[in-house]
This record gives C-alpha cells, sequence and structure tokens, in this order.
C-alpha cells in the first residue's frame, strides 16, 4: 500500500463514506485539529509518571475514536463513537488528581516544568479543537458526546498540567494584573 494516492491533490479528501469534501470544511478542520492535539500528547507522554502516561494513552485511543466518529458523517451503530463513559472516565481522573491539589484561588499562568507546560500547550490545542467541533455541529449533526468529551479533556488536561508541576515542585504563578 502506497502513503501517497494523489487524491488529494485537488484540496479535497473522502469522509468515511466516501463523500469528497474540501480539505478546509468544518468536518475536516475538526478532526484534523484532534489529530494535531493527539501528536502532541504523543509527545508528552513520556512524563515519568506512570499513571499520567497511562491516562494519556487511553486519550491517545480516545482521541482516535473522535476523529473516526467525525469522519464518518451516516454513522451507524457499530461504528467507533465517543459515548457518556468516555466523559465520565476523563472527570474520575480529574477528582481524583484534585485530591492532590491546591483549591485555586486564582488564575494561573501555563508554565512550570517542561512536562507541566507543554500538557498546559496540549489544552490549549484541546480548546481550539473544541472550537472546530462547535463550528462543525453548527453546520452538520454531530456527536454531542464528543463534543462534550473535548470540554473535558481541555479539563483534565489543565489539571494533569497542575499535578506534575506540583510532583516536581513546580509553584504556580498568578497573572499580574
Amino acid at each position: 500500500m502506497s502513503i501517497y494516492t494523489g487524491r488529494g491533490d485537488d484540496g479535497k479528501t473522502d469522509l468515511r463514506d466516501m463523500t469528497r469534501v474540501s480539505k478546509t470544511s468544518p468536518r475536516i478542520e475538526a478532526y484534523g485539529t484532534i489529530d494535531e492535539l493527539n501528536a502532541l500528547i504523543g509527545t508528552i507522554r513520556s512524563t515519568g509518571y506512570d499513571d499520567i502516561d497511562d491516562r494519556l494513552r487511553t486519550i491517545q485511543n480516545h482521541l482516535h475514536v473522535v476523529q473516526a466518529d467525525f469522519a464518518n458523517p451516516d454513522p451507524d451503530d457499530d461504528d467507533p463513537a465517543i459515548g457518556t463513559d468516555h466523559v465520565e472516565t476523563i472527570e474520575r481522573w480529574i477528582d481524583e488528581y484534585d485530591e492532590e491539589l491546591e483549591p485555586l484561588t486564582s488564575f494561573i499562568l501555563p508554565s512550570g516544568s517542561d512536562h507541566g507546560s507543554r500538557l498546559h500547550h496540549a489544552r490549549t490545542v484541546c480548546r481550539r479543537a473544541e472550537r472546530r467541533a462547535v463550528d462543525l455541529a453548527i453546520h452538520e449533526e454531530v456527536n454531542e458526546n464528543a463534543v462534550q468529551y473535548l470540554n473535558r479533556l481541555s479539563d483534565g488536561l489543565f489539571t494533569f498540567a497542575r499535578v506534575v508541576n506540583v510532583r516536581e515542585g513546580e509553584p504556580e504563578e498568578a497573572p499580574a494584573y
């Protein structure tokens, strides 16, 4: 199998149902940004904390499901799809990690250790993916659980960044206004 086909040379790509769409369509923008997020998480995944790394691996697999979900404009019941259980998993992880953290009393600067800072970066890419997913939902029907998952995931990545920074002794800094 060749990695290149030439089918995208005209600025179009295939959806799962083989519909041809512009590479700038809201659907492609949504799952393309999720692909970017997934690749970014892959660069972070060796944090040195097995619990965080295992959860990031799980998230990468979830993101493949989100991509498959968004790439399919007419899904069948047995097609990959994000469900409420995926959202609840992220919520459970956030709640567990909150026990390691001091309560927030202000906004914090996205900084800290190398892994903490990169997790903050991943959070911002996740927020962009969520905005793209919301835009897609304005134009076409999408799985609402997938949009909710991205919202919750950005909260999860923020929490992971804070946990990594605490474990590495990095203080949180409030912005100076």
